[in-house]
Parts: structure tokens; C-alpha cells; sequence
């Protein structure tokens, strides 16, 4: 039974309960271990905290469940704060705790036992003398531990027994034995293991009976704000977000940010220190080093060391750099000891951030010249696998640029290394060539690369010095990926004909390609036609466009065509929303936003056309603030070739003038797009903004004229120039001017409805009120199934008489209109509309906006729902994309708005 209890040890003092020599219950018990030495009382110590120890009560909370289940472990790496997060709360429990370190000396089952022995008597624990002392014959017998279970079995008071350290009891028979004792003693023991390593328990029965409680790594890391506490109680001052920074380098280790703060408050800047830290060669380095590297055997150190070089490995990549074959059951074993080697799954792992800093500089230190060659193996590895893009940064790692290259273009790589690296990283990885690799395969590399960053220029010139260099007999991959950045520079430069020839091109050289190869690209038929179809949209020729752009949106959904599939969503869009169908381009567009979510493309990906769709049908249902919004979503970086150029300046001209800035959309209509021909309807949206601009500024006989050179055939500059003839007096020219487009079928209710209201207004101008009255009628009842807000307001103040009268005044009601509108004003929809949501959150994006309202933290939302702070982050930005906002406050406000709160 438990005695002392009313007067606890003080903290890091043993107090050992005397037992003479004689004892009512059996014989003497030794106070020296079964080889004859001392006990050393540090063994049984419950270690004392320093002044720096920050309690974080979460962890305190958890581990209190340790007295309701028979088993706790806390199982973590080395300096995860383990060790003192128990000592914490076994010094707060108020009542005696029998405390074991263990260490190399207690091995084998004689010592263990006899040790644990003396921690439960230091524990206050009486252990009468028939349980016996396990020295008998050298081992422990099954009597023993029949007694001690059946004594611990009896006490009147849980027994509390804490082994830190754990992970260095090897033997397993000692596993079997602390089982039984465990078992068998029933609800009056509560055993608390602390190690770095799975303990050899049956702990699935435990899980599945709910009768453990368990502290593991990822619980132990250290959140932003704990780190900030932690670095306070260091007399360190660092922001939230400088504090999440050093949280994200040294994935929240207890030990790292000690040594971090300890060695920062030796610096003149302490902040700059932590941002900057050489991890190599600092405090953090010889922890680590000593804890978890020089543990290792010889082999396993240079197999960490050698993996040092990779972002993530699994065994056969790691055997490829080892020249070994053992690699799986190493990392595997390495992933159980809590060694930094994290289990990505799948049978992929990686190095802890800055255990791999460590490890490389410590490669370099030990081994000089080996780096290169390491990711030289890496490359060809990667390649033989078919991980290009990984392939690619170790092939310029190690300098080897022919290889690198020729790997890229023979593997018919090229389409796909524009899909799945963007610009910047390609930019930075080839800043590293020389001049003197110059073979068509480096070239053509120099050329995806400056292509891909819109640098028309440079891009041909390193193309065209590639073509000059192979023949007619060269490589057939190589030629196919000449033609395909040939298209893409075409598409850049606005020329549908030379777009036309590389496309043909292509098309022949594709039957010189094995088709096994072109069967494992299929990025590269969806690329050419996507970039020959926006040439063709640019052109004005859309019935080809569309069937092209269909085409690539209708292929399997693989995640190698996603771009392709993103962008011919998007010019899809575009082309519904220039024949007046803002309903079918909003669908085509929300289509493209989702496939670039779907697969984690990155944001701003492919050319933005999608969002700068929505915008346009935002503007045109006079939902302005949603439209800003989705236009800032799209950067003008990715607005660099002609369609989406024009698409941004037309939306932003249509925005300004929405919100009566008519000289600014004049500037903003007009994006000076340097295309080798020129697009119809891109000028004639120009000329329909400064039309417009000039009409809202009095000048109706400028704005007929603006719209006079423009091309004729678009029933939207139609109508642009019977609404300016009609403001001019000339009814019969406006009435002339619409009659040209009544047999146009294509013509979307975006058009009918603006041409039905010049109409109207010129019924009204002759004093036919009636007609007038029913072309109103119509125009409202098919503008309300679309939303159509804006063309309203564009029309004047002569609808306010016809809207208050019914039953106009019950056909704009609720969507148009808040009221009727008073006789002879203007039409003045209260406040702007809120936005509808145009695509369904999903389950665990409401899960989040939940919690988002509840004004919890990142990290504190990862918590709470079991997943990674970057996965709360992924669906925060899906949700404000969806909201059509870009801060906390104002999806939590819009979410409101639309009832999803």
C-alpha cells in the first residue's frame, strides 16, 4: 500500500522508505542490486523542471487521463519534452509516484525488476518480503511476479509507476513480464511509459478496450503560440508570425527551440537569429549529433547522411545512393524510433527540416566532393521511375546539364515539365547552366523555360537555335517538342497561322514517336490544342475554337492534363460570356477554378481566365465588390498572352465604368497587346467601353463613332451603337441597327436583354407605350433568370415611371428592386446584392468555416479536426476563393450573408 502520504517527496529529492532488517513479513531486503552495487538515486528522481519549463496545459489535460486507464505512453523523438512534461505532472499530482530511469546499466530482467522494485519503495510503495527479490538462479520467476501483481493487486490506493526511458529496455521478456504484472494487478496500477520507440506491448488491445492513453510526436510539437510563451520565458520577444516561421523549420521540437532561444539571446538581434539561424553548426547540430546520429550504427549513419540530399526517399532510391540493398528495414526502424525519419507513407519517408540542415552540412564535412555525385545517382534514379520534375532539380544539383536535359526531351517530358513547374522554380533551377552546355536538348530547355515566363523573345531564340541544330533525321521527341513550343510561342504572339503550322507539324511527327511514349504524355496532344485553340479564339474564329477547347475539357481526368483542362475550361468560358451567355460561362468557369483545386495546382495556375470570366458576369449582375475581389484573385503575371490580356482589360474597363469612373475605363479598355493580328472582338469590347464612357459623359455622336470603325457582325457592338444613335435623337438608325442582329442565333440573353431595352426606350422616345411596356416585360422576365442587374442600371432614368407601375413594379421586385421606385426617378437598387455562392462548399470546408467563426486559430482548427495546419490552410483558401474574399473577417461576414452560418 502507498504510505508517505501526507507528507510527498519535494521535487528531485528520493525519499526511500526505511525497511529493517528484519521484517513481520519475511526476511531483509537488500538495498544494493543484484551485482552487489548501490542503488543510485538518481534513478528514481523525478527530475526537477528548469525556470525556463513552460506548462502547456493541453498536454496536462491529456495526460490527466493517465489516472482513468492502466496504461499511458508517451512516445516521442529525443528532446520532443517528453521527460519533463510527466515529471511536470507527476510533481503536481499531490500524492507519491514511483519514478524509474532507466538507463544502458538496468539490462536484462534481474536488473529491471530489482530496480523497479526499489523505485516503487522510493515511491512510498511497502513491498512485504514473501513477494521476494528477483536474484534467484540469475532470473525472474513466475512466483515473483504472481506476488508482486497480487500486492499491487491489494492496495487500498492506486500505485502510480512512471518508466522514462523505456525505449532502452531491449530485452523482451521483460515486455511479457511487465504485461503480466500490469494485467494482473488490475485497476489499482497506473503504469506510465516514456520512450522514444513503440513499446513491445499488445497495445492494440489496449486501443481497441479504450484502456490506454496516448501522447505521441505530432501532440508534443510546439504551436506558434506556445513557442512565443516559451521564447517570453527566455526573455525573447518574437511576433505570431515570426514565431510560426520557426515553428514550420523546426517542426515544433521542444529541444530545438530551447536551443534556439538559448543561443539567440546571445545575439544582437534575436529575431533576425531565429529567422537565420545556421542550423549546420550550432547547439541544435550537437544535439542532434549526439542524440540520433552518432546512436546509429556506422551503416545507418551514412545511410542519413547520403539521404540528406533528398526532399523525401524511399528504400530503393535510398539503396540507389547507398549502393546497399537494406535500406527498407533501416528506415522503417529509424521511423519506430522516433530517429526524424517521418513516414509520408506509401512507403515514402523524410528527414526532420533540420536534422536534414545538420545532416548535409555534416556530409559535406565528412565527405567533400560526394554531394554531386549523390544527386547524380538521385537523377537517374528519378528518372528511371519517371519522377521528372524531382529528376530535374537533382539533375542541375549535380551540374549535369546534358544529362538532365536529353532525359527531359527524350522522355518527351517537355509538355510536362511546363505543367507541373511553374515559371519561377524552372527560372531558378536553370540559372545554374552554363553557356557552355549548348546541345538542342539544353536549348530547348533555356526555351520552356523562357516561354513559360512569357519572355517571347528569348524563348525563340533559344528555340530556333535548337531547330537549326537538329534535322530532319534527328531525334523525333525532340522535333515533336520543337513543335509544341512553337504552338505555345504562337499562342503568345497572337498568330493563329504559325499556330496552325506547328500544330500540323506535330501531327505528323507524332507517328515517328514510339507510342508507348506518347501513351505516357498525354499533356502533350491536350497542351498543342489548348494553345492552338486560344489563337483561334483570339482570331474571332470561335465555332473552331470552341470544338478544340471541347475536345481537351471532355479528355480523361489524369493529373497530367489538369492545366490544359483549367485553361480550355476558361477560353470556354470567355467564349459564353462574348456570345452573351453568362450563366453557361460562369459553369465553365467554376468547372476550371475546380480542376485546379481538385489537384492542388498552384494558385494563380495555368493563364487565371476562369476567374476573370466570373468577374465579368459579377459586373454584369452589378455585384461589384465580388467582382474586384476575383479580379485581384488573378494577378496581371499571369495575364501576359493576348485572350487573357484583353479578357482582364475588358472587365476591368467594364468595372470602372460600373462604378462611374469613365475616364479611367477609358485608359483601362485599351491594353496595348502586341499580337501579330489583330482580335475582332477584343477591339470591339474596347470600342464598346469607350462608347459607353463617352455617353455617360454627354457625347453620344463620339460614342455612335467609336463603334462605326469597328468591324461589323458583333451583335454586341450592335447594340452599343443603337443605344449611342438613340441618345444622339436618331431613332430610325438605332431601330436600323438592331434589325441586323434579330436573326443572329448565337446571340446569348447578355445581348437580347440590353437590345430589347434600346428597343423599349425607343418605343417609349415615339410615344408607344404599350409596346414599350411589353419589350420591358420581356426583358425583365429573361434578365431575372439570369441576374442581370447592370444593363437596368445602364438604361436611364426613363424606366423609373415604367417600374412602379404594375406589373413591371412585381417583375423587378426582390432581385432588381428592393420597392417601387418613386415616379420619374431613376432605378436605385438599395445597396449592392450580396453575391450568390457560385460552387458548394464541401463538408470539411463548412467544417472549417465553422470554426473559422468561432475565431480559433489555424492551428488550433488543425487540432481540433485531426489534420495538418497546411490542410486547414489548403481549405481556408478554397473557401475564401469560393466567398470571393481574401480575409478571415470578411468570409465569416459573407458566409453570414448567404446563410451558411
Amino acid at each position: 500500500m502507498l504510505v508517505g502520504e501526507s507528507s510527498p517527496p519535494q521535487t528531485g529529492v528520493v525519499n526511500v522508505v526505511a525497511v529493517s532488517d528484519e521484517t513481520p513479513h519475511g526476511p531483509a531486503i537488500p538495498y544494493v542490486d543484484p551485482l552487489g552495487d548501490p542503488f543510485l538515486r538518481t534513478r528514481f528522481a523525478v527530475p526537477a523542471r528548469p525556470v525556463t519549463f513552460l506548462r502547456r496545459e493541453r498536454l496536462a489535460d491529456h495526460l490527466d487521463q493517465a489516472l482513468l486507464t492502466p496504461l499511458t505512453v508517451v512516445n516521442g523523438a529525443a528532446g520532443a519534452g517528453k521527460t519533463l512534461l510527466v515529471a511536470d505532472w507527476a510533481a503536481g499530482l499531490g500524492r507519491p509516484v514511483a519514478w524509474l530511469t532507466l538507463d544502458a546499466a538496468v539490462q536484462g530482467p534481474v536488473m529491471f525488476w530489482a530496480h523497479l522494485l526499489q523505485a516503487l519503495r522510493a515511491g512510498g510503495v511497502t513491498v512485504p518480503g514473501e513477494t521476494g527479490f528477483p536474484v534467484d538462479a540469475g532470473e525472474v520467476n513466475h512466483t515473483f511476479l504472481t506476488r508482486l501483481a497480487a500486492q499491487l493487486s491489494g492496495s487500498d490506493r492506486i500505485v502510480i509507476v512512471v518508466l522514462d526511458e523505456y525505449d532502452r529496455v531491449i530485452a523482451p521478456e521483460i515486455a511479457e513480464q511487465l504485461e503480466f504484472v500490469l494485467h494482473h494487478a488490475g485497476p489499482a496500477l497506473r503504469l506510465v511509459l516514456v520512450t522514444r520507440t513503440e513499446p513491445l506491448l499488445p497495445l492494440h488491445r489496449y486501443r481497441a478496450a479504450g484502456t490506454m492513453t496516448e501522447i505521441r510526436n505530432a501532440e508534443l510539437a510546439f504551436t506558434p503560440q506556445e513557442a512565443v510563451a516559451l521564447l517570453e520565458l527566455h526573455g525573447l520577444h518574437l511576433s505570431v508570425p515570426a514565431a510560426r516561421a520557426l515553428v514550420d523549420r523546426t517542426r515544433g521540437w521542444a529541444a530545438g527551440l530551447r536551443l534556439c532561444a538559448l543561443a539567440a539571446q546571445e545575439s544582437p538581434d534575436p529575431e533576425v537569429y531565429l529567422k537565420e539561424f545556421e542550423a549546420g553548426h550550432s547547439t541544435v547540430a550537437d544535439f542532434l549529433l549526439a542524440e540520433v546520429l552518432k546512436r546509429q550504427t556506422p551503416h545507418t549513419q551514412d545511410l542519413l547522411l547520403r539521404v540528406s540530399v533528398l526532399d523525401r526517399f524511399c528504400a530503393d532510391l535510398a539503396n540507389a545512393l547507398t549502393d546497399r540493398t537494406d535500406a527498407e528495414p533501416v528506415l522503417a526502424g529509424l521511423h519506430r524510433e522516433n530517429a526524424f525519419v517521418e513516414d509520408l507513407g506509401h512507403g515514402w519517408y523524410r528527414l526532420h527540416p533540420l536534422f536534414r540542415e545538420i545532416l548535409r552540412a555534416h556530409l559535406r564535412e565528412r565527405c567533400p566532393g560526394l554531394e554531386p555525385e549523390l544527386h547524380r545517382r538521385a537523377a537517374q534514379w528519378l528518372r528511371r521511375s519517371g519522377w521528372l520534375p524531382e529528376m530535374l532539380t537533382h539533375g542541375a544539383a549535380a551540374g549535369d546539364w546534358e544529362f538532365t536535359a536529353r532525359a527531359l526531351v527524350d522522355d518527351l517530358a517537355i509538355g510536362q515539365l511546363l505543367t507541373r513547374l511553374c515559371s519561377d522554380d524552372l527560372a531558378d533551377l536553370l540559372a545554374g547552366m552554363g553557356p557552355e552546355a549548348t546541345s538542342p536538348a539544353t536549348d530547348l530547355l533555356r526555351a520552356a523555360c523562357e516561354l513559360s515566363r512569357h519572355d517571347l523573345e528569348r524563348g525563340l531564340a533559344h528555340l530556333h537555335h535548337a531547330e537549326q541544330q537538329l534535322d530532319a533525321s534527328g531525334p523525333a521527341a525532340a522535333r515533336l517538342s520543337c513543335a509544341l513550343l512553337e504552338v505555345l510561342a504562337a499562342r503568345l504572339a497572337g498568330s493563329p497561322r504559325r499556330a496552325e503550322q506547328a500544330a500540323a507539324a506535330a501531327r505528323e511527327l507524332q507517328r515517328e514517336v514510339p507510342a508507348h511514349l506518347l501513351d505516357r504524355h498525354p499533356e502533350l496532344p491536350a497542351l498543342l490544342l489548348t494553345h492552338l485553340a486560344s489563337t483561334q479564339l483570339w482570331a474571332g474564329r470561335f465555332d473552331e475554337a470552341r470544338a478544340a477547347l471541347t475536345a481537351v475539357a471532355g479528355s480523361p481526368g489524369g493529373a497530367s492534363t489538369a492545366i490544359a483542362r483549367e485553361e480550355s475550361l476558361g477560353h470556354l468560358a470567355l467564349i459564353d460570356y462574348l456570345d452573351g451567355w453568362p450563366s453557361r460561362a460562369e459553369r465553365n468557369a467554376c468547372a476550371a477554378t475546380s480542376e485546379a483545386e481538385r489537384f492542388s495546382l498552384p494558385q494563380p495556375c495555368g493563364s487565371g481566365l476562369g476567374r476573370l470570366v466570373l468577374a465579368a458576369v459579377a459586373v454584369d449582375r452589378d455585384e461589384l465588390g465580388r467582382a474586384q475581389a476575383l479580379l485581384d484573385q488573378t494577378p496581371d503575371a499571369v495575364t501576359r498572352d493576348p485572350v487573357t490580356a484583353a479578357g482582364r482589360a475588358v472587365v476591368t474597363a467594364r468595372l470602372l465604368l460600373a462604378r462611374g469612373k469613365a475616364r479611367a475605363a477609358l485608359a483601362a479598355a485599351d491594353p496595348a497587346v502586341s499580337a501579330d493580328v489583330a482580335s475582332p472582338w477584343a477591339e470591339g469590347h474596347a470600342a464598346l467601353v469607350a462608347s459607353a464612357a463617352h455617353l455617360a459623359e454627354g457625347r453620344p455622336d463620339a460614342a455612335a463613332e467609336v463603334l462605326r470603325q469597328v468591324a461589323g457582325g458583333q451583335p454586341a457592338c450592335a447594340v452599343g451603337a443603337a443605344r449611342a444613335h438613340l441618345a444622339a435623337g436618331d431613332r430610325l438608325e438605332a431601330v436600323h441597327a438592331l434589325d441586323g442582329i434579330a436573326a443572329e442565333g448565337r446571340v446569348g440573353p447578355a445581348v437580347r436583354v440590353r437590345a430589347t431595352l434600346v428597343r423599349a426606350q425607343a418605343a417609349n422616345t415615339a410615344g408607344d407605350v404599350a409596346t414599350a411596356r411589353r419589350l420591358l416585360a420581356e426583358a425583365l422576365q429573361e434578365a431575372r433568370r439570369e441576374r442581370l442587374r447592370r444593363p437596368f442600371l445602364e438604361a436611364g432614368p426613363w424606366l423609373g415611371p415604367f417600374l412602379a407601375s404594375a406589373p413591371l413594379q412585381q417583375l423587378a421586385a426582390g432581385w432588381l428592386t428592393p420597392g417601387p421606385p418613386a415616379r420619374g426617378e431613376p432605378l436605385r437598387p438599395a445597396a449592392e446584392p450580396a453575391p450568390l455562392l457560385v460552387e458548394r462548399l464541401s463538408g470539411r470546408e463548412r467544417e472549417v468555416l465553422q470554426r473559422l467563426a468561432r475565431m480559433m486559430s489555424t492551428e488550433d482548427i488543425a487540432a481540433d479536426l485531426y489534420v495538418s495546419v497546411n490542410t486547414v490552410k489548403t481549405h481556408l483558401k478554397s473557401v475564401y476563393r469560393k466567398l470571393a474574399v481574401n480575409r478571415r473577417h470578411d468570409a465569416v461576414r459573407r458566409a453570414r450573408e448567404l446563410g451558411l452560418l
